[in-house]
């Protein structure tokens, strides 16, 4: 998968993969729809982070969320 370029594709796979990754038990929190190709290289940052991690302590998974709330679209 090419994540240099900016598709909703690859934002829908990232976030998956974070959720995996991060064992995100409230799957309907973080969904593909919440994010849009406007914050990519940012969702694309976040995700290259987790995916590097082996584990992750409680504070930065509430970190990591928060900043993923951040990146949410407004409604």
């Amino acid at each position: 998968m090419n994540l240099s370029e900016k598709t909703t594709e690859n934002v829908e796979f990232m976030i998956e993969q974070i959720k995996e990754k991060l064992k995100v038990l409230n799957l309907g929190a973080i969904k593909p729809s919440h994010f849009d190709e406007e914050m990519y290289e940012e969702l694309k940052e976040i995700y290259e982070m987790v995916m590097k991690k082996p584990s992750f302590s409680p504070n930065e998974m509430q970190a990591l969320v928060e900043e993923l709330g951040n990146l949410r679209k407004n409604k």
